[in-house]
């Protein structure tokens, strides 16, 4: 064992002094055959393909569960807790060869301020969300989707009876007349409820940019 181990050795050494010396005349020296020097160097190009392919898969697997997120050091620092050795310019190289390059998270919009002096609804529901008949609560919620061009917003009208979305609406925008004022129009277009007995949310409208706040609805009566 110890002898094939020098024997690599010298076989690296002649490698990576190629350019410095003849291959025949560093053989002679280190007293290695010409032959086996290339059989070495055979066999390490060939285990060297083998680990890249690993490295591929997992640098490609670590890159998707990131959301494409993960650069060349958080890469890097995750090859290490799976056991895996590479040097960060192996793997950037790794990188450019696969085609692969991180994204820049986008920065998350705050769109609510609670800081107004818009008058303040009452609870009205009290945390109680359910409903003994159809059309009598319906709620609005938003929920925000980051895509390759930023933020959208989607905006649902669910029906409390039943738990069925009845209206929604998604918007690059966050205003009252591009989110809950066309959901609600769907809801109140698809199930059409009575006059007597039914509750909608009346927007009152406030022009501030970027904004829409719970706090700025009113529960009214239905006609």
């Amino acid at each position: 064992m110890r002898c094939v181990h020098e024997k690599s050795l010298k076989c690296r050494f002649i490698k990576d002094h190629q350019q410095l010396f003849a291959v025949r005349s560093r053989c002679r020296v280190l007293e290695v055959s010409v032959s086996s020097y290339y059989a070495w160097t055979q066999r390490s190009e060939s285990n060297r393909s083998k680990e890249s392919l690993t490295l591929t898969r997992h640098i490609r697997e670590i890159f998707d569960n990131s959301h494409q997120t993960y650069g060349n050091p958080r890469i890097a620092a995750t090859l290490w807790r799976l056991g895996l050795n590479c040097s960060r310019c192996r793997e950037a190289r790794l990188m450019r060869r696969m085609g692969i390059r991180s994204r820049m998270a986008r920065k998350f919009k705050i769109t609510t301020d609670s800081n107004h002096q818009e008058p303040v609804s009452p609870n009205l529901l009290e945390q109680d969300f359910s409903a003994q008949l159809p059309n009598t609560v319906w709620t609005s919620d938003i929920t925000y989707l980051r895509t390759e061009s930023g933020w959208q917003y989607l905006t649902v009208i669910l029906e409390l009876f039943n738990r069925e979305i009845i209206g929604y609406s998604l918007s690059s925008r966050v205003t009252t007349e591009t989110t809950v004022i066309p959901a609600l129009d769907m809801a109140v277009l698809h199930r059409q409820p009575r006059a007597e007995g039914s509750f909608f949310i009346r927007i009152e409208a406030v022009n501030t940019p970027a904004r829409i706040s719970g706090k700025s609805l009113r529960s009214t009566k239905w006609s």
